[in-house]
């Protein structure tokens, strides 16, 4: 988390907000004190990893097979 003053944050704001808008935490502080916080309005989007499970396991033959009358009995009531 950066820490800068007013006077760098208004002098340097543009760069400030792209730092922000890049998921990074801005302190804004006066007089060595803390002041403003500045962070992103949105999350930062996560990536979604293809593959990430690949080898760990295997989708049974029969998944979709009709379940058992019992099951779906127990469903029914």
């Amino acid at each position: 988390m950066e820490v800068v003053n007013l006077y760098e944050a208004k002098t340097n704001l543009s760069r400030l907000v792209d730092q922000a808008n890049a998921g990074e935490q801005i302190v804004i502080a006066k007089g060595g004190k803390p002041m403003a916080l500045l962070t992103p309005l949105t999350p930062k989007k996560r990536t979604i990893r293809y593959g990430l499970m690949k080898g760990q396991f295997a989708v049974p033959v029969d998944f979709d097979a009709p379940l058992p009358d019992e099951v779906i009995d127990a469903f029914e009531r």
